[in-house]
């Protein structure tokens, strides 16, 4: 046997103070009688008093409180297998890995931000499947769909500009890849969540978008990054070595956050545009936006539980409670005959 709420039982342990507290106020008003009262006409009165009915009564009373502090404590054995549906959407986040995302316009970082806002986007799922796209010149899915968060995160902090050899930032890329990691099987809510500067190099992400939405996905977007630009720093030069990219004239490379091109693409794919560092914070923005979506049951679990017996304990203290009620306190005597109808007898 295990109990849901052991705490309770400490309570048991106030039941034999409680028993001997009213064993010694009884005996007190007993003693207190006998001195104030005739010894005669107190026997007489005692003489229907119930003593055994009183003390089996007490003892139920005492019983019942016990059996009701073991049902709070909620008593649990067996167990039984109880089906479990999970409702939600899936969600494919797109994440942004090349060099520009280490700009430091804010901080610490583009890429470190924008990791934070994954983080916490996952915090706020619930029962929401999550799979993980890196792109910058390609793409590659980095896990696929999965109610695993904490593995999920773990493999998010491993995301580095390194892992990509070609740079750039092909947005449309990593909307058909994402689409690639979607259980086309399952009928729930699909999402692509983009995360990065805008600055798109290659292909036509607003196409890409409008494929999306043809294949029942909604797509929204995440900027990190300011308008005014910011250089980016040479890989491996952190720590007081700062170096800067450099153009082929030798000018150092400005990245700026391109809201324009988010913001189309997020139209296109009839989902919303957010910037990192506002109020409320992008992932809570985009946890909003995702609870509003229907749900669908997406995973079935088998769970195994223990059996709640509480019943039983609540059911025996009724019964002791009912029991101690019919006990009467007093019983019937024969009365003694008097003097005088002793004297008026016949010899």
């Amino acid at each position: 046997m295990t109990f849901g709420q052991s705490d309770f039982l400490l309570f048991l342990l106030a039941l034999p103070v409680a028993a001997a507290v009213l064993y010694w106020s009884l005996k007190k008003r007993d003693t207190d009688i006998l001195r104030i009262g005739s010894p005669d006409l107190i026997a007489r009165l005692h003489a229907s008093v119930n003593r055994r009915g009183r003390t089996a009564k007490f003892g139920l009373w005492f019983i019942a409180f016990a059996l009701v502090i073991v049902a709070l404590s909620r008593p649990q054995w067996g167990s039984e297998v109880e089906i479990v549906e999970q409702e939600g959407s899936q969600v494919m986040i797109a994440l942004d890995i090349s060099n520009s995302m280490l700009a430091e316009d804010i901080k610490p970082d583009r890429l470190t931000r924008a990791k934070l806002e994954i983080s916490d986007l996952m915090s706020k799922l619930g029962g929401d499947e999550v799979g993980l796209v890196l792109f910058s010149g390609a793409a590659f899915i980095q896990f696929p769909l999965t109610f695993d968060y904490v593995t999920a995160k773990s493999f998010l902090e491993d995301a580095h500009p390194g892992m990509i050899s070609r740079q750039g930032t092909a947005i449309g890329d990593a909307i058909e890849t994402a689409i690639k990691g979607f259980d086309e099987t399952r009928a729930s809510q699909k999402v692509i969540v983009i995360l990065t500067d805008g600055e798109d190099h290659e292909g036509n992400p607003v196409n890409a978008a409008k494929a999306a939405v043809d294949e029942g996905v909604l797509v929204y977007t995440v900027g990190l990054g300011t308008g005014q630009g910011q250089p980016i720093p040479e890989p491996g030069t952190f720590n007081g070595n700062t170096r800067f990219m450099r153009d082929r004239q030798g000018q150092t490379v400005l990245s700026r956050l391109d809201e324009d091109t988010l913001k189309d693409i997020a139209n296109a794919g009839r989902g919303r545009y957010f910037r990192a560092g506002g109020s409320p914070t992008a992932a809570e923005s985009i946890a909003a936006e995702l609870s509003n979506l229907d749900k669908v049951s997406i995973h079935s679990e088998f769970e195994t539980q223990r059996v709640e017996r509480f019943q039983i304990f609540l059911a025996a203290a009724l019964v002791a409670l009912v029991a101690a009620e019919l006990i009467p306190d007093r019983v019937k005597t024969r009365s003694r005959p008097t003097n005088s109808s002793q004297e008026g007898e016949p010899a």
